[in-house]
């Protein structure tokens, strides 16, 4: 039967067009990897044809050999790449090839620099393996059919680079894909078989299936020819063999097979647990975040096998969310083959593989931090606001997760954070109960903020934090190592032993003797705030806002509004600085028109200091300008 063939000619998007500009004019200094690459997808193909002909083996349509060839046709000038997995359909090519990644790509472009060893990373951080076959290649053609599709689905695909590609319907026999590589001139190197051979052998030996290169041979006498296969891996997985057995590039080679990264991890965690539960795990921490980290809802980076067989990718029952940026495999000894998705969400076994994994994973960290600060540095500064997500998601690692969190204090004012929470306890005051933090939108207004004036005076370390997630971290951490985190913008403020008795007993005193004042203010202000009160956190400041023990923090509040939440809003606690001049130069103001603008203007200036936003800033700017019409004219 012949098929009517059904060809169009599309056009990239314009990334890919982008991409391809700068594979075309060599980016990589190392051009091998296409290779890797193409095998790396190769072998993808056949771990999810084993996973699909689970439940239905006439998937294999009688071929369940699973293999990847490379050939080379040196008079063509052509290297293919063939393999009898899954294969695609013509919606899938499109979909597959014919697009990019389905998030970032506004972000990957930001980041491109037009230096060629740092945008390799990101391309490979952005995982388009498949376009590095246009490093080698001024021409590639992609000839596929999904399995269990008859024939005539067959797809061919081709582009030559120009921000255009083909795609038309034709007849395949066989399942499976094959790539060809019409090479360029100058990269004839790569039509050499033992070129080749040596490429496999360096990147994807750990491949867990055949990789041949067929070879023919000629008897004379016979006048026969006889077509053979030389496989050119040991197809052994690496996370099966002894730990003694694999190099350190073994190991980096299998991550960029399992991750499609073009750079190094910074670290491995290689285990095997026997006993009741048997299970190996070969598990990565990558160098650099990828681009869709923070699309919580995109896929895990964790590959489920039973006994060596594929099962299932993305699985997110093996890790929780947080540690969502880990890569590699989990291999189980007791899952059944034909386990789905729905039986994982309820089984012991992979709960307490989790468990395990998780544990393992804080484990490595913690040592990681303990003993490669500056490893650990690039590790938290790529994945440290994700890893703060476990303090919400995960009650029973919270004490482990929290162990190994970094942030900023004031301890040296660097906005890059590195301090620990044993750490700054190591540094407490002697009868400190408490730990000190301050959340706020930016380090800025977090380092500068009123609140901390008292704080600065007496040398307490104060944490502070100023990403989104802390608003949701220090609600969820209340405690560590039996100190309670303590807000220094919340509440009554309470230093306990830390206090000095004679500025309490002086706060008391002129809380008595300025009470005319603060009822005045609370007249002025009774739209603003909930009440005034006198305070000694302040030593420079006129004026500052704080909320209720029990209320939220401004900062908090001001970022749910912001994301359209509806929370009713709070009057904040107005607390003065009884020895500033201004509150001083308040108690003689007699013109009452002239006093309420400067109680709006005193707690305008105090939002201002934590970096709020006015309601109306106009109205603040004139009653500044007045002001300071009026004090000229004195």
């Amino acid at each position: 039967m012949t098929v009517e063939a059904h060809k169009e000619t599309l056009g990239f998007q314009t990334e890919i067009k982008q991409i391809l500009d700068l594979m075309i004019h060599s980016l990589y200094s190392n051009k091998e990897i296409f290779l890797r690459e193409l095998i790396s997808n190769a072998s993808d193909a056949a771990d999810k044809l084993r996973f699909e002909a689970l439940s239905d083996d006439a998937l294999y349509e009688g071929d369940s050999e699973l293999k990847i060839w490379i050939e080379v046709d040196k008079a063509a000038r052509t290297v293919s790449i063939r393999d009898n997995g899954i294969g695609m359909s013509r919606e899938e090519v499109i979909s597959h090839i014919g697009t990019i990644a389905k998030s970032g790509t506004r972000e990957f472009f930001k980041n491109l620099t037009g230096d060629s060893a740092k945008d390799s990373q990101l391309i490979g951080q952005f995982g388009v393996g498949f376009y590095s076959a246009f490093i080698v290649a001024d021409k590639v053609t992609l000839v596929t059919r999904r399995a269990g599709l008859s024939a005539e689905h067959g797809v061919r695909w081709e582009s030559v680079g120009d921000g255009q590609y083909s795609i038309e319907t034709l007849e395949r026999k066989t399942h499976g894909t094959e790539v060809t590589l019409h090479l360029r001139e100058e990269e004839s190197e790569f039509l050499e078989e033992y070129r080749l051979k040596g490429i496999v052998k360096k990147y994807s030996d750990h491949i867990s299936l055949p990789i041949v290169m067929p070879t023919t041979e000629t008897d004379p006498e016979k006048n026969e020819t006889t077509v053979s296969e030389e496989v050119l891996n040991s197809a052994q997985a690496l996370w099966a063999r002894a730990k003694h057995e694999i190099t350190e590039e073994e190991y980096n080679e299998f991550y960029k097979h399992v991750a499609h990264d073009f750079e190094d991890p910074l670290a491995h965690i290689h285990n095997k647990v026997e006993g009741k539960l048997e299970y190996s795990s070969l598990l990565y921490i990558p160098a650099r975040a990828p681009f869709d980290l923070w699309d919580r809802q995109q896929r895990r980076g964790v590959k489920l096998y039973v006994r060596r067989v594929f099962i299932m990718d993305d699985s997110e029952q093996l890790l929780p969310p947080y540690l969502r940026f880990i890569r590699g495999v989990i291999d189980s000894n007791d899952l059944p083959l034909n386990v789905s998705r729905e039986i994982l969400q309820h089984n012991k076994q992979i709960e307490a593989i989790r468990g395990g994994t998780v544990k393992k994973v804080l484990s490595t960290l913690e040592n990681m931090a303990a003993n490669e600060p500056e490893k650990y540095a690039i590790f938290w500064k790529e994945f440290g606001r994700v890893i703060k997500e476990g303090v919400l998601e995960d009650h029973g690692n919270r004490e482990k997760i929290a162990k190994i969190m970094r942030f900023s204090t004031t301890h040296d004012d660097n906005p890059t954070p590195a301090i620990s929470l044993d750490d700054y306890i190591s540094r407490m005051k002697e009868g400190q109960e408490k730990i000190y933090y301050i959340t706020a939108e930016s380090f800025a207004s977090a380092q500068h903020s009123p609140h901390m004036e008292i704080f600065r005076k007496k040398g307490i370390e104060v944490l502070l934090l100023a990403e989104q997630i802390d608003e949701w971290l220090v609600m969820h951490l209340t405690e560590y190592q039996g100190k309670s985190l303590q807000s220094v913008t919340k509440g009554q403020l309470d230093l306990g032993s830390l206090e000095d008795e004679a500025e309490k007993q002086e706060v008391e005193k002129a809380q008595d003797a300025l009470k005319p004042l603060l009822d005045r203010l609370q007249a002025a202000l009774v739209d603003k705030v909930k009440s005034v009160r006198i305070t000694y956190r302040l030593t420079s400041s006129p004026a500052c806002l704080v909320a209720d023990d029990s209320g939220m923090d401004a900062s908090l509040e001001r970022l749910l509004k912001a994301a359209g939440q509806a929370i009713p809003s709070t009057k904040p606690i107005m607390e003065i600085n009884p020895q500033h001049p201004l509150i001083t130069a308040l108690q003689e103001e007699t013109d009452e028109a002239r006093f309420k603008d400067w109680a709006l203007i005193l707690c305008d200036q105090a939002l201002l200091s934590e970096g709020a936003q006015l309601d109306d800033p106009a109205a603040f700017v004139s009653r500044l300008n007045n002001m300071l019409i009026a004090m000229r004219n004195r």
